[in-house]
């Protein structure tokens, strides 16, 4: 086993890491920006160290300053959390030519995964059922067209190194393919210097269903519940949960089998997630993976009790999985808010600022809140505005739901705006209890009936 590992991320993630690595009696060594220099995360790392200024290509982007934090520092292994390098396959090889452990997937997975268009035939060569679109990668809007007039529209114009909702385009016709093309490209090269695109035909009225896997090094794959994660806007997710009443056990069977057999097949390694397209007809169609930890990972922790940066670290040190897959089952339902610094009424723009008052409703049985913030701390401008996420755990959808809106209630937050409300009125939503939206339901339907009540 390790000795001491570096945190390449900040805030929660980061946190959560720390506590795990001390728990497993590893010291942990955090990396943080100037503007992160107060934060909960440096003050509970063993060691910690400044890589450099507030914006995160000046830190935590920044390849070189956080491998040489690991070597100074003598880690063994890096955890990268989720975002800014985690999923990056030169900074994963990069990580291994220093002989450091990446506590992930090996960097030619990444790379592989890590490009969508990829990716898609990787897994439809896999008999993983895919969503109807192009084969490879679309060089230009004429052959866009051609595609989209033969598996019919409306489509999406993806980025191949795409994520976090950008670098999309729906286009419904023809025209609106010709002028969105060139805008897509661009947007894509800006994000992920790289303007590739892909193109896949919108499932309509779909659900957002994914599957977390685990492997090691001796071939064993374990799959956990399949998480539900519809509630989005602009393709953001806003809560998730696991599992999805809609899905039965011989479903549940078949789709983590499916994954399982991608898995052996491309040689995976730590944990990934596999998502999802459920049509009205619960067909299922392979989008992306996620080649590393989820934020929702906390609801599967919950149904599962599998503590899964634990088993990260310990299958990144080469040992087996300490589990198998008759060990994993859901028990109860489990539902994660995400509390974010923005202005829900427009159009959840990022609220940074300094807190002032910060209760969080902490105290009882099925609560869980995952945060790296204090009462004094900053929300910056420089990174993702996620102040806490919220976690309920009960027998039943239904009780999960009544807690979580109670909590919802009781938390305050004063010095910047926060969407805890809007989330608590969605959660009273009849669409949202009856378990019947998909993932357009909040943008094309709940937002604006919400934002034009003005007794909310």
């Amino acid at each position: 086993m390790f000795s001491k590992v570096l945190v390449a991320n900040r805030g929660e993630i980061a946190l959560q890491i720390i506590r795990s690595l001390q728990e497993m009696n590893i010291k942990a060594v955090a990396i943080y920006s100037t503007a992160d220099k107060n934060e909960l995360f440096v003050k509970q790392a063993d060691e910690a160290v400044c890589i450099g200024e507030g914006p995160a290509n000046k830190s935590y982007l920044d390849m070189s300053e956080v491998i040489s934090a690991a070597v100074l520092t003598g880690c063994e292994a890096l955890h990268p959390g989720y975002g800014f390098l985690s999923e990056n396959a030169e900074f994963a090889e990069l990580c291994e030519s220093c002989g450091i452990t990446y506590i992930g997937p090996k960097y030619q997975t990444i790379n592989l995964m890590g490009n969508k268009s990829n990716a898609r035939l990787t897994m439809k060569n896999s008999g993983v059922p895919v969503i109807p679109g192009s084969d490879g990668l679309v060089d230009t809007a004429e052959d866009a067209v051609k595609i989209a007039e033969q598996i019919g529209y409306p489509v999406m114009l993806k980025a191949a190194d795409g994520g976090g909702g950008k670098g999309m385009r729906q286009a419904n016709n023809k025209e609106e393919v010709l002028t969105l093309f060139e805008q897509t490209q661009q947007e894509a090269k800006l994000s992920f210097n790289n303007g590739s695109l892909y193109l896949e035909k919108i499932i309509e009225k779909a659900k957002h269903i994914e599957v977390q896997v685990m492997s090691d090094q001796f071939g064993n794959t374990v799959y956990f519940p399949e998480r539900d994660c519809s509630l989005q806007f602009h393709h953001q997710k806003v809560l998730e949960e696991t599992p999805c009443r809609l899905i039965n056990d011989n479903q549940r069977q078949q789709l983590g089998e499916i994954v399982v057999k991608a898995c052996q097949e491309i040689g995976y390694l730590n944990t990934g997630t596999f998502e999802f397209l459920m049509d009205e007809d619960q067909n299922f169609y392979f989008m992306e993976m996620n080649t590393r930890l989820q934020v929702e990972h906390t609801v599967t922790e919950e149904v599962s009790g599998v503590e899964m940066i634990k088993t990260q670290i310990k299958v990144a040190a080469g040992e087996a999985l300490p589990f198998k897959q008759e060990d994993v089952k859901a028990t109860g339902h489990a539902l994660e808010c995400r509390i974010n610094a923005q202005n829900p009424a427009q159009n959840f723009t990022p609220s940074p600022g300094q807190i002032k008052k910060l209760n969080l409703p902490m105290g009882t049985l099925g609560v869980r809140i995952d945060t790296g913030i204090t009462a004094d701390s900053f929300i910056s401008p420089y990174y993702d505005s996620m102040i806490a996420k919220l976690i309920v755990h009960m027998d039943t959808r239904e009780q999960t739901i009544n807690k979580m809106k109670r909590l919802l209630g009781e938390f305050e937050i004063e010095g910047v705006k926060s969407n805890h409300l809007f989330l608590r009125d969605l959660l009273s939503d009849e669409t949202v209890e009856n378990e019947t939206f998909n993932n357009d339901y909040i943008e094309h339907s709940f937002f604006k009936r919400w934002v034009s009540d003005d007794t909310k």
